[in-house]
């Protein structure tokens, strides 16, 4: 066998850089686009948490004599049996929450409770509260639920450099 016939069967460096660039294109348009859904995935599982504990405080408020409870920092009285009063002990009313619900935008689930107008809020906080009316929001920041056509009936926005 001479040299002459001797056959190469390798790829060519243009070949490889060819292949190497098509993958890092498409790289380029899919990564995006699981991201997107991520995202898009947090904002249901956001709305569908708002649902369950919104229709929990409309039942608290109908079992303690229309009185919504104090959520606190750790959501007791939703989290634990009440008595009419609103007391945490060993009585007939609740739990209605297995646990306290943690906002998957800010990974939270602690409650900045008050009479405030809900439209705004601190980065960190998983939610805002008014137990004078039951109102609840999540906490999410204003780009993101702009970005994802979060309703502000549903959440409370805080602007950040991010």
């Amino acid at each position: 066998m001479g040299a002459s016939q001797i056959k190469r069967r390798a790829f060519t460096l243009v070949e490889i850089l060819i292949v190497v660039v098509i993958l890092g294109i498409l790289a380029a348009v899919v990564i995006p686009q699981f991201s997107d859904a991520a995202e898009t995935a947090k904002a249901s599982s956001l709305v569908s948490q708002l649902q369950t504990v919104r229709s929990q405080l409309e039942l608290y408020m109908i079992q303690h004599n229309g009185n919504y409870p104090s959520l606190g920092s750790n959501w007791n009285q939703l989290t634990q049996t009440t008595s009419v009063s609103g007391a945490t002990s060993g009585s007939d009313f609740g739990p209605y929450l297995q646990k306290s619900p943690i906002n998957p935008f800010e990974n939270s689930s602690s409650v900045d409770e008050g009479n405030n107008a809900l439209g705004t809020a601190a980065a960190g906080v998983g939610w805002v509260y008014n137990p004078d009316n039951g109102q609840i929001k999540a906490v999410v920041n204003a780009s993101k639920a702009t970005t994802l056509s979060l309703s502000t009936e549903d959440v409370a926005t805080y602007s950040s450099t991010e």
